[in-house]
């Protein structure tokens, strides 16, 4: 197989509240820890679970939008990319292995992070536990960060049509 393919695909909880910085050029970076369950029946029947806890890491547009309307304990669908970090303290190599978001949705309507419909979804469930938030999601590998193409009709959304 000639080339190479790293794709990340995570459905899961967020363990704490987003945490936005900058980097010295100015650039948002946000430092997100998500929560993914597995659930399945062991062969003598009985029900098991067990959680992967997973680092991600989101800049620019992506990232602020992610902090603003993301808080600890909710739901988002993540696409990115794996990325190894690598670092030496006191003579010690350490790595990690971390998810760099590519896209995101929200999946349900649940409250932001001040109260309230903050987060422009409004109205209760009806899409399945899907946001009424944007349609589409947020996404670096887009240019500019732009919101990615509706999912009705598959028209690119414009800033303009987010609503909030």
């Amino acid at each position: 197989m000639a080339g190479n393919f790293n794709k990340v695909i995570l459905l899961g909880n967020l363990t704490r509240d987003p945490e936005l910085r900058h980097t010295s050029g100015n650039q948002a970076v946000a430092n997100i820890g998500l929560a993914v369950n597995r659930r399945w029946r062991s062969p003598d029947g009985e029900q098991r679970e067990e959680t992967t806890f997973v680092d991600c890491e989101a800049w620019g547009k992506t990232a602020e939008v992610m902090c603003q309307y993301l808080a600890k304990g909710r739901p988002v669908f993540i696409e990115g990319r794996l990325k190894l970090d690598q670092w030496e303290k006191e003579g010690q190599k350490f790595s990690k292995l971390r998810v760099v978001v590519e896209n995101f949705q929200f999946v349900d309507s649940g409250q932001g992070r001040g109260g309230g419909d903050s987060d422009g979804g409004g109205g209760g469930g009806g899409g399945g536990g899907r946001s009424q938030a944007p349609r589409g999601g947020y996404g670096q590998g887009r240019s500019s960060s732009q919101p990615s193409q509706s999912d009705a009709g598959g028209a690119p959304m414009n800033e303009d049509d987010i609503p909030f």
